[in-house]
C-alpha cells in the first residue's frame, strides 16, 4: 500500500509505455512541451471534463471524477464513467447511486485524439482507471472504452487477466522509476520525431554523451609520437 503523498498520476502510465525517459522528464524533472498533437489532445480532455453530469434513462454520465488507488500508487481524474443501469442480480458489477434507483454498472471512458485504433499505452491507462474503480467500489469493472475524437468512434477494451497484469507490472515500474530519482539516457527510435519533448530531450545528443571521466583522460593524455 502507498500513502496519499507517493501516489503518481494515471496518465504517467501512458508516458512510460511510450518511453520511460519522457516519464522521467515529466515525473522527475517536471519538463513539458506541447505539439500540435498533444495540444488538440489537451483541448479534448478540457471540454469533456467541464461538461455537466447528465442522465439518459438507462445511462448516467459522470465527467472529471478523481479515482485512486492506494494499492497501485496512482491517481488522477476520469474523462467519463458511465453508470449503466444493471440487473439487481448484479452486485458484484454493479453499485448504487445516490440520486437515482437500482443498480449502476461503471463504464470508464478515455478520450484520445486521432483514429480509432489499438494502442497499448491508452488500454493500460483505461484498465488503471478500472482498477482504481475496483478499489474504490469493491467490485469488478470487467470493460471499458476508448473513444477517438478524430473519427467519434468507440473501442471497447476488455479487461482481462494479461492487461491487468501489465498495468500492475507499469504501475510498479513508473515507482521504480521515480523512487531512483534518475532519468533514463536516451535511446534514439524512429518514434522519437513524434514526440513533443523531442527538443527538450535531445534523443541524438543525449546518446552520444560521454562521461567526464572519459573526456579528461583522453585529454589529458600525453601526446602520441610517431615511430
Amino acid at each position: 500500500m502507498y500513502g496519499e503523498e507517493e501516489l503518481l498520476p494515471i496518465s504517467a502510465l501512458q508516458h512510460l509505455l511510450f518511453c520511460e525517459r519522457r516519464a522521467a522528464l515529466i515525473c522527475l524533472e517536471g519538463l513539458w512541451q506541447d505539439n500540435p498533437f498533444t495540444a488538440e489532445g489537451s483541448i479534448l480532455h478540457e471540454q469533456t471534463h467541464q461538461e455537466e453530469t447528465e442522465c439518459r434513462g438507462s445511462l448516467h454520465i459522470a465527467r472529471g471524477l478523481w479515482l485512486r488507488s492506494l494499492r497501485l500508487g496512482l491517481c488522477g481524474r476520469a474523462d467519463v464513467i458511465e453508470f449503466q443501469f444493471a440487473d439487481e442480480s448484479q452486485p458484484r458489477i454493479a453499485v448504487p447511486l445516490s440520486d437515482a434507483k437500482g443498480l449502476w454498472r461503471p463504464f470508464p471512458v478515455e478520450y484520445k485524439r486521432g483514429r480509432l485504433r489499438s494502442e497499448e499505452s491508452f488500454e493500460v491507462q483505461l484498465c488503471a482507471q478500472a482498477l482504481c474503480l475496483e478499489e474504490m467500489l469493491g467490485i469488478e469493472v470487467s470493460v471499458g472504452a476508448l473513444y477517438y475524437g478524430k473519427t467519434r468512434r468507440r473501442l471497447e477494451i476488455p479487461f482481462d487477466k494479461a492487461i491487468r497484469e501489465q498495468t500492475e507490472a507499469a504501475a510498479h515500474r513508473l515507482h521504480e522509476l521515480v523512487s531512483a530519482g534518475v532519468t533514463p539516457t536516451a535511446q534514439p527510435q524512429a518514434k522519437c520525431h513524434s514526440c513533443s519533448l523531442n527538443e527538450v530531450c535531445l534523443p541524438e545528443a543525449m546518446s552520444q554523451r560521454r562521461s567526464v571521466k572519459s573526456y579528461l583522460k583522453k585529454a589529458t593524455a600525453p601526446p602520441e609520437t610517431a615511430p
